[in-house]
């Protein structure tokens, strides 16, 4: 069994970004529907998905656990003008309207637990799920860590799939690194997730474990970490100092960051409550008449040509959480 996981927020306004060569707002707002629906019907097409899964952004822990996180992107929304920000609240008000549409319109699984991001939701339902397959819908590259025989990861926008095997097009064609002119390699999510955790990531404002360390002893530090012998003690023990004159000791760093960005390091209360969300999520829900209401929300925001095919975007809306037989008969 396949499921659909879509990191919502994430695909909603990569959308939007490609649709700026819109002529006007309801245009673009169009146009980025046109791009999620035909992604989410590509990707259910694809993989012979069984399930969406769309999960939703909470007030994220991590912002109590670490206070800088993601508090370079409140620096940014300040320095909007008064045009950016009405219009803002339109893409928003837009999200919501299809936040509300697929939980109340639609058979699909609707995921938020007010403390988690959508990070999370999704690798706890791959984890939830350990004998079942998975697609993720995100442009996200964060989701690397999680990539296995049984996940793979969609951008719908790039009409770029990750699997363990490699990168590869959406007509299974293997991708070319721009860079080199060669076959982009599969990618080493251990290796992946270890250079993070040292290198930090801007977009969220996680600072590095160990500035401007040279990637050659990351490496070796990396094939030592089974053993954690000396290569890999000598390069957790170093110390650095930062602009403020503060002293700082890169395996105290590493271990914050891996916390922050490690997918499998969410606190146990907070697993709690997330496994909580899945179990109700796994609940069938009974909407009736969904390609009906697929076309009531095509018409609220002119998406004709989809209108057009209500048939195709049903079948997977339509889709509830497959029930096990004995679980049916329970």
């Amino acid at each position: 069994m396949t499921h659909i996981l879509v990191d919502t927020a994430n695909t909603f306004f990569r959308a939007r970004h490609v649709s700026s060569r819109g002529t006007d707002l309801d245009t673009k707002i169009s146009l980025a529907f046109h791009i999620l629906f035909n992604s989410l019907k590509k990707a259910n097409t694809m993989f012979s998905g069984k399930h969406v899964v769309f999960c939703l952004e909470g007030r994220s822990w991590r912002k109590d656990f670490y206070e800088p996180y993601k508090k370079n992107r409140a620096v940014v929304l300040d320095k909007r003008t008064e045009r950016e920000k009405e219009e803002d609240d339109f893409w928003w008000e837009a999200f919501d309207h299809f936040c509300t549409f697929v939980k109340e319109n639609t058979n699909c699984s609707v995921l938020r637990e007010p403390t988690s991001e959508a990070d999370d939701l999704i690798a706890l339902w791959i984890q939830a799920h350990p004998e079942d397959k998975h697609v993720i819908i995100s442009s996200d590259s964060d989701f690397y860590q999680l990539i296995t025989p049984n996940v793979s990861l969609y951008n719908g926008v790039a009409n770029q799939i990750v699997t363990a095997n490699g990168f590869y097009d959406e007509k299974d064609r293997p991708i070319v690194d721009k860079k080199t002119g060669e076959t982009k390699l599969p990618p080493n999510p251990e290796w992946l997730l270890f250079e993070k955790c040292m290198r930090g990531d801007s977009t969220d404002n996680v600072f590095s474990a160990y500035p401007k360390v040279r990637k050659n002893k990351l490496e070796e530090a990396f094939n030592d970490r089974a053993n954690q012998g000396f290569v890999w003690n000598n390069l957790m023990l170093q110390r650095w100092t930062d602009h403020n004159g503060v002293e700082h000791r890169v395996k105290e760093c590493y271990e914050r960051n891996k916390k922050l960005i490690d997918l499998t390091q969410q606190p146990e209360e907070i697993k709690t409550k997330v496994f909580a969300e899945i179990l109700q999520a796994q609940n069938p829900k009974h909407v009736d008449q969904v390609g009906i209401r697929f076309m009531k929300f095509c018409a609220k925001y002119g998406l004709n040509k989809l209108s057009e095919q209500p048939t195709d975007h049903a079948q997977y809306l339509n889709a509830g959480y497959p029930r096990v037989e004995s679980q049916a008969n329970s």
